[in-house]
């Protein structure tokens, strides 16, 4: 059987290539590192067999909503969620001691979740990096001496660093959610035989008074689980908003009844997929 291709955004390494790894925990698969998210977008128009995998949210710093702004902007389906259990470590070349570290880099929402441990070291420049997994490939290929990177320790093993702290995330619930998508037969065939119980959807409502109320209202009835709900301004439409809403339900019926009974409520209605909710990693350094 062929290899998977996967896209992620960032190096060897990066959470998106574990959370990828966890996803297609039962398939071999190659990973093909990006750049930007959407350079993710770029890799599946390019070969229709690449299945993406993309960060929306993380229990610190909140959701990354220019992610949700892809999905909506292009035709692919999600087709499944993984919650990753983020846990952070301070690396450097083999033979640096940590009171030798005079400047960490990292992504700026790794930096954020171990300002904690940032605090303890004694004068250490605090620089941020486009990724994580990057930021450990730098310090190992410049050969940068009295520098570290906070990346996942499978980002030190790869680049041959030596880790010099562990678990230095202030938070220990921190976990990402990341979800996969790609073409809609592509997707088809991922959830094959899958319980379809959770979906994410995007619309707009007219602006008057009570519109999102009595939208949620009939949600209720259906017994729909808002789990999320996201707001974003509308380029070019002044103070209207679009609303990215994640719901789960026990009955697929009954979930298709709901969205049906929300229509003459809303306008510009997009399915961005239905999907198996996902299980939560519990892995510590992953």
């Amino acid at each position: 059987m062929a290899k998977r291709k996967v896209a992620i955004q960032g190096g060897l390494g990066a959470y998106h290539g574990i959370a990828a790894e966890k996803f297609f925990q039962e398939d071999e698969i190659e990973i093909i590192p990006c750049e930007t998210f959407r350079d993710i977008f770029r890799e599946i128009k390019k070969d229709p067999k690449v299945i993406g995998i993309m960060a929306i949210e993380n229990t610190i710093a909140g959701s990354l909503l220019p992610n949700n702004e892809l999905l909506r902007q292009h035709k692919y389906a999600i087709a499944g969620e993984y919650k990753l259990r983020i846990s952070h470590c301070l690396a450097a070349l083999p033979g640096q001691d940590i009171r030798e570290i005079r400047e960490v880099m990292s992504h700026p929402i790794a930096l954020m979740q171990c300002e904690d441990f940032l605090d303890t070291l004694v004068d250490v420049k605090v620089v941020e990096h486009e990724d994580t997994a990057l930021a450990a490939r730098d310090v190992a290929t410049k050969q940068m001496k009295h520098c570290a990177a906070i990346c996942s320790t499978r980002a030190a093993e790869i680049y041959g660093l030596n880790i010099l702290a562990r678990g230095i995330e202030t938070n220990k619930h921190n976990f990402t959610r990341f979800l996969i998508f790609g073409e809609k037969w592509a997707v088809e065939e991922l959830q094959k035989d899958e319980v379809i119980n959770k979906s994410s959807i995007v619309f707009t409502l007219p602006h008057s008074e009570g519109s999102l109320a009595k939208v949620l209202s009939v949600l209720s009835f259906y017994d729909i689980n808002l789990t999320k709900i996201q707001s974003l301004p509308i380029i070019g439409r002044e103070w209207e908003y679009q609303f990215y809403l994640d719901l789960k339900f026990a009955d697929l019926e009954r979930y298709h009844q709901s969205l049906n009974a929300i229509r003459p409520l809303i306008s510009e209605l997009k399915i961005l997929g239905e999907y198996p909710e996902g299980v939560q990693s519990e892995i510590v350094n992953a």
